[in-house]
């Protein structure tokens, strides 16, 4: 079984909106997905509401308990795909691994996912994260 973390800043918009849309779309596929956070900004705070908002249009069930949590060592070592949700977050990723879990690290799509925390726009967001998702799941399936 694949293990995929999907990373952004806060792990309240971005990340967990991957998180789930990613188990929906691979809800088939013998994949382990889970969500982190760079910073501990948000540490143990739920989804936001704009992505909460989302779920719901678009019929994507999720865990209402899903809270905030930051990415540590024992997470780099333990998912096979650690995939930044922008550049600064693939950055963060590096920094934390050090050369150890390079590798492992990837941007989930050329040119980022803009943080809908700062546009506002979670219907972007979202188009971005869906077709990313279906994209990676091609690439993790065709992987094994």
């Amino acid at each position: 079984m694949k293990k995929v973390c999907f990373v952004c800043l806060g792990n309240i918009c971005r990340s967990p909106m991957a998180e789930f849309v990613m188990k929906e779309v691979a809800k088939d596929s013998p994949i382990l997905v889970e969500s982190r956070a760079t910073s501990n900004w948000e540490h143990g705070n739920p989804i936001h509401r704009g992505t909460q908002a989302i779920f719901k249009k678009h019929s994507i069930s999720y865990e209402k308990s899903k809270s905030s949590q930051q990415i540590d060592l024992s997470d780099l070592e333990e998912f096979d795909y650690i995939i930044g949700m922008d550049e600064e977050n693939v950055a963060d990723l590096k920094r934390l691994s050090a050369g150890r879990f390079d590798e492992k690290i990837a941007l989930f799509v050329e040119g980022g996912v803009p943080d809908p925390w700062y546009t506002g726009d979670f219907d972007e967001t979202y188009a971005l994260v869906k077709q990313g998702c279906q994209d990676w799941l091609k690439k993790i399936l065709a992987e094994d």
